[in-house]
C-alpha cells in the first residue's frame, strides 16, 4: 500500500486554491466542488489539474469519477453515498486511485471491500462546514481504525485545527485533512508552512 504524498490534506472548493496552496508547498489537495453547471465544473477540474501539474500536487477529485477519467485526474474521493452509484470496475480499469469516507464499522467494512488507497474517518471533532449524520468520532476511534486497516493509509477529517493535527497523527492517522483552516484563514500560504511544521511533512 503506497504512502500518501503528504501528512496534511487541504480540501478546497475552487481551482485557484490548488494554485495558491500548491505554490506554497501543499502536495496533496482535494477539489470538492458542488452545484456547478457541467461546463463550469469541467472547467474547474481542468484548471485544477493544470495547476496541480505545475506545482507537483497530487490532486484528488471529490465524487465526479467519470470526469476524473475524462480529464486525466488520477485520484478520486468517494463518500458512502457515492459508492451506491460508482462503477468501481470502470474506476479501477481506468487506473484511478480511490479514497473512501467512513463513519462507522459497517461503513469501514464496506469501504475495505473495494480495496481503497486510503480510508478517511470523520468527523473527529464537531464541524460546522457540513451537516453530518454522525457525531464526533473522537481521537480514540483513529486507533481502532488503524488497527483494523493495518498498512492502508488513514486520513482524519472534521474539526481538525493546526493544534489538533498532531493528536490525530499520534493516534494512528497517517494524514490530517482540513477545509476552513486553509480557505478561511487570513494567510493560507502561511498555514501551509505551519501545517508542514506541525505534521512533519
Amino acid at each position: 500500500m503506497s504512502a500518501l504524498p503528504q501528512k496534511f490534506y487541504p480540501v478546497v472548493d475552487s481551482a485557484l486554491w490548488v494554485d495558491r496552496l500548491g505554490a506554497a508547498g501543499a502536495r496533496f489537495i482535494q477539489l470538492r466542488v458542488k452545484d456547478l453547471p457541467e461546463a463550469e465544473l469541467r472547467a474547474q477540474v481542468r484548471q485544477a489539474r493544470d495547476y496541480a501539474a505545475r506545482h507537483g500536487v497530487c490532486l484528488v477529485l471529490n465524487d465526479f469519477w467519470q470526469l476524473a477519467l475524462e480529464e486525466g485526474v488520477s485520484y478520486i474521493h468517494l463518500g458512502q453515498e457515492d459508492l451506491d452509484t460508482a462503477d468501481m470496475s470502470a474506476i479501477r480499469k481506468g487506473g484511478l486511485r480511490v479514497g473512501i469516507s467512513t463513519h462507522s464499522h459497517e461503513e469501514l467494512e464496506r469501504a475495505l471491500s473495494f480495496n481503497p488507497d486510503y480510508v478517511a474517518l470523520g468527523p473527529i471533532w464537531e464541524t460546522r462546514l457540513k451537516k453530518m449524520a454522525f457525531g464526533p468520532q473522537g481521537v480514540e476511534k483513529l486507533r481502532d481504525w488503524k488497527q483494523r486497516i493495518g498498512d492502508m493509509p488513514l486520513v482524519a477529517i472534521g474539526g481538525i485545527t493546526l493544534q489538533r493535527a498532531p493528536l490525530c497523527l499520534n493516534a494512528g492517522a497517517d494524514c490530517v485533512s482540513a477545509v476552513s483552516a486553509f480557505t478561511q484563514h487570513a494567510d493560507p500560504e502561511g498555514q501551509v508552512r505551519a501545517w508542514q511544521a506541525a505534521t512533519g511533512g
